[in-house]
Formats: C-alpha cells, sequence, structure tokens
C-alpha cells in the first residue's frame, strides 16, 4: 500500500523553483523528509494537503488527488505546522476540542478523543491551564494533541522538535513512534536534524534544492560498512594517540584516513578491514605503544553522506560543464603553485 505518491510534482515562483520534477512513493509506517531550510518540504506538505496547488505534475495522499479532493484529504489527514501558531488565551483542552469539532467530531465524542490524546501526549494534568503559559515543549504536544484528535490515518508534522532541548527532542520523538506503533497512524515527519531521523523512521526521503536524492529504508542508509573506526586516548608519551596509531599502521602497510566530516568522527582513525586479521593488528598496536582503545568497530552510513555525495556530484557536473576536467584537489594544488 502507498499513502503518498507523487509524480514529476514541481513547484516554482518566480524567482525560486521550490519543487522540482520530485518522484516518490511513500509506503505505511514512520517516514522522515529530510532537507536543510528551504529545501522544499514545507511546500511539499501544503501540496499534499491541498492546499496550494501545483506548477506541474500530481500527488495523490491515500489514494486521492490533490488537486480534486482537498478536502477528503484533509478529512483523513493530521497536520503538526511548523510555527507557533496556537491562541495564548484559552486552555489546550478548549483548543483541542475546537479542532476536534472543525474535523467533524460530535460535541460529546470530541470531549473524549480530547481527554484521550491529551492523556497520551503528556498533558493531561495540565490540559486546563491557559496555552500562554506553557513551555515549548508543552506548546509542541499541544500542536501534536490537534493533530492526532480526529484519529487520522496520517499525520504531518512540520519540524515538530523545533526549540527543544535535547530531553524534549527525545521525548518528542518516542511519541511519534507511539503514534504508528500504538495507533497504526503512518507519519511523515519533516526535519533537518538527521540523527533524529535515522534513530525514529522506517524510511527516509532526501530532498535538497526541490530535487529528490535519495529514498529508501533507514536500514539502508545505515548499513555497515567494511571501513573500520579506530578511537584511543591520548597519554602522556602519546600526546596525539591517533596520529601515534596512525604512523604504526602506515609503517605496516595499512592505510587510514581520520573522519573529518563525517558525522561523530572529528578525531576517529578510519581504515579498510581485511577480515579478522585488522582487528587483531590494531589491538596489538593500540597496546604497544600504552594507548587506551575508547572504540573499534565497523561504520555505519549516515544520512548527512548523502548531501556530500551530492555536494561532490554537482562539483563534479560544474566543472564537466565548464570543460575543466580536473579534480578539486588538482585545481588547489596548481594555485598553490602559482602562488608560491
Amino acid at each position: 500500500m502507498t499513502v503518498i505518491a507523487t509524480e514529476s510534482l514541481s513547484k516554482r515562483y518566480p524567482r525560486v523553483t521550490a519543487l522540482d520534477r520530485l518522484s516518490v512513493d511513500v509506503g505505511p509506517g514512520v517516514t522522515g523528509l529530510v532537507g536543510a531550510n528551504g529545501a522544499g518540504k514545507s511546500t511539499l506538505i501544503k501540496i499534499l494537503l491541498g492546499l496550494s496547488p501545483a506548477t506541474e505534475g500530481s500527488a495523490r495522499v491515500l489514494g486521492l488527488d490533490v488537486a480534486t479532493e482537498g478536502g477528503a484529504i484533509r478529512e483523513r489527514v493530521g497536520y503538526m505546522p511548523e510555527h507557533d501558531c496556537l491562541p495564548p488565551d484559552v486552555s489546550a483542552t478548549e483548543f483541542v476540542v475546537h479542532m476536534a469539532r472543525m474535523s467533524g467530531l460530535p460535541p460529546a465524542a470530541a470531549r473524549e478523543r480530547t481527554a484521550d490524546t491529551l492523556r497520551h501526549v503528556g498533558l493531561y494534568e495540565e490540559r486546563y491551564r491557559p496555552i500562554g503559559g506553557y513551555s515549548t515543549g508543552m506548546k509542541q504536544r499541544v500542536k501534536l494533541a490537534q493533530a492526532l484528535v480526529h484519529d487520522p490515518q496520517l499525520v504531518f508534522l512540520d519540524e515538530p522538535t523545533n526549540g527543544l532541548d535535547p530531553v524534549g527532542r527525545d521525548d518528542m520523538l518516542g511519541l511519534i513512534r507511539r503514534i504508528h506503533t500504538d495507533f497504526g497512524i503512518s507519519v511523515l515527519v519533516t526535519s533537518h536534524l538527521l540523527g533524529e531521523l535515522e534513530r525514529t523512521c522506517d524510511h527516509v526521503v532526501v530532498v535538497d534544492g526541490g530535487k529528490l536524492l535519495r529514498s529508501s529504508s533507514t536500514t539502508d542508509f545505515t548499513k555497515t560498512t567494511t571501513t573500520l573506526a579506530i578511537e584511543v586516548t591520548d597519554t602522556d608519551e602519546h600526546l596525539d594517540g591517533t596520529s601515534a596509531v596512525r604512523e604504526v599502521l602506515h609503517a605496516r602497510g595499512i592505510e587510514t584516513h581520520d573522519g573529518s566530516g563525517l558525522p561523530g568522527a572529528g578525531h576517529i582513525l578510519l581504515l579498510t578491514t581485511e577480515g579478522e586479521d585488522t582487528y587483531d593488528l590494531v589491538r596489538d598496536v593500540v597496546a604497544d605503544l600504552g594507548l587506551g582503545l575508547v572504540r573499534m568497530e565497523q561504520r555505519r552510513h549516515h544520512i548527512a553522506e548523502v548531501f556530500a555525495d551530492s555536494d561532490e556530484q554537482r562539483a563534479k557536473d560544474e566543472r564537466a560543464a565548464s570543460g575543466d576536467p580536473r579534480t578539486g584537489d588538482d585545481q588547489r594544488k596548481e594555485a598553490v603553485g602559482h602562488g608560491s
């Protein structure tokens, strides 16, 4: 079953293209839509809700055409907007009941559903306080509650962890995961924080500049590689333990490189494994140098690397278009040579 399907979907404004021939299918579960600010994430959600017409192409949500059946889509879909749009002088209960009534629930059912939903998002004890006195995290929970109160088949959550501290983000991510596991509601969640999506989503769609970079399961993104990551402690004798390990490994014919530019790999040494012997060699080298081994593990890909690969390919395409076959390293070396 496909809950969202787009075909060559584009949205153009006079000076910018927000979406550029986007074709993607999204199935049930928790799907992350990741991209930098301005990548087209919010524009896509507005089109999928039938609130903004596409310039060209087509899209369907739960089998319904966004161009002609927007009202029917909004009956079946919940939406949590990115920005703070809550009335400060009413309580969470009043607001969520109102949104439930707007979705077509009768008064008694709206009140019952509101109490259940506010309990689910952790606001039951605070439900009668005016929203204006809520913290940022509590306001985000109110927005989530109003998106869920009418029991939708699918919810769109636009940057739900915006403005939250690390504990608040973890709590919100846990709520998002339970939306699907506990209630069977599919979720499309947007974020520019890549680590959140790796931990929360079954599937990830990566967009950049309105174009699709990749769409695949989270396990495909984070599959184990043949690259071994090593992190060691420094000692009084070796003020830079990583450099000491690198020198010994190079002397033994093992090529290494650092993890600069990769998520969570600032001072980590990376090398290609050649079977179990590589683990034994690294262990012996670290022990002989008197260093402490913090970790030695096979790396996993990160979603961020999709953007790095895209930037590298874009640079290659630009060089090819300009008739310059040299790599960026070649050009830098030549520039250094001219300057010396």
